[in-house]
């Protein structure tokens, strides 16, 4: 082989190696991608249904319980990968905080609005069991109807997990000239509220509860009571008295800054994946209603909406 075919040859190899490392570079890692799961059914069922579509992608995936405030640390470290519901209003400061610095990318927006919120099922509304409701003023008259044996003989307002939102529902309170007639109680889980909400439709009496949307409770009529409007710093830990409501808001999705070059395919469909309020109020309501575990609730949901992820994945 003479010079010029020496030279030749060596290129077309280094062109050949180039070309085939930057295919390889292009493949999603055989590395786990971790998602967290956290207490709440939506939250649970979504990871499993994105952990199911990665895998449909020939991913490899890993579940890890992870506290819903200290995700985003956890997600900034490497040491899980993604976030898939970012609440604006109770998730969005620790959110931020972790991208400013640095490790933490917005992966996009879900279609759904959000709203965190007190409020009453349909019932107590239809049936008039506090007139005036569901305006906040309307709980000034009627404590005894949310009265409870652990209650004190006040009104009983049940928060969840004190984790979630830590003092805000009782600095609201107190700040509307309500506490002398309400006392706040925590649940230990979304699970214990939806067993308070059952137990207090079953007998028809008034309930008070924290809850949001999209969740299974959109279907029954569950609603919301109307207190001020939120503006940004009303609340005492952002420097007000926490006279107002809960803003609505966003619901978006949280990834480590490595997972585009990590998993190319993978976050692209997870940053084009969106859902609605009604297609994750569906995935809830089948732990919450229909009793399946939160894998199986998975299964059954991408199995009837092929149409609705597999896009995602295209």
């Amino acid at each position: 082989m003479n010079n010029f075919s020496s030279k030749f040859a060596a290129g077309l190899v280094s062109v050949l190696l180039a070309a085939g490392s930057g295919s390889v570079f292009a493949e999603d890692s055989s590395k786990p991608i971790v998602i967290p799961t956290h207490n709440w059914s939506s939250q649970v069922v979504m990871a499993y249904v994105i952990g199911g579509m990665f895998e449909s992608m020939g991913n490899n995936v890993e579940y890890v319980p992870a506290d819903s405030q200290a995700v985003y640390e956890a997600i900034r470290n490497g040491d899980i990968t993604i976030s898939h519901e970012v609440w604006q209003s109770t998730f969005g400061k620790s959110f931020y905080n972790a991208m400013a610095q640095g490790g933490v990318i917005d992966a996009g927006t879900h279609a759904a609005a959000t709203l965190e919120e007190l409020g009453v099922p349909g019932y107590v509304v239809e049936e008039n069991l506090c007139p005036g409701l569901p305006s906040w003023e309307a709980l000034e008259n009627c404590a005894e109807v949310f009265a409870t044996a652990d209650s004190g003989g006040k009104g009983r307002i049940l928060e969840g997990p004190q984790s979630w939102h830590g003092d805000e529902m009782p600095n609201r309170i107190n700040a509307l000239g309500l506490g002398d007639k309400y006392v706040v109680k925590f649940a230990g889980s979304a699970d214990a509220i939806w067993a308070e909400l059952a137990s207090a439709k079953k007998a028809g009496r008034g309930i008070i509860t924290f809850n949001w949307t999209p969740n299974f409770t959109d279907a029954d009529g569950f609603q919301f009571i109307e207190f001020p409007p939120y503006y940004d710093g009303c609340r005492i830990v952002d420097g007000g008295d926490s006279r107002c409501g809960s803003p609505k808001g966003w619901l978006k999705k949280a990834a480590n800054y490595a997972f585009p070059k990590t998993h190319p395919a993978a976050y692209t469909a997870f940053s084009k994946l969106s859902f609605t309020t009604r297609q994750i109020g569906q995935m809830a309501a089948l732990v919450d209603v229909d009793k399946m575990s939160h894998e199986d609730a998975a299964k059954a949901w991408l199995a009837a909406n092929e149409d609705v992820w597999k896009p995602f994945t295209q």
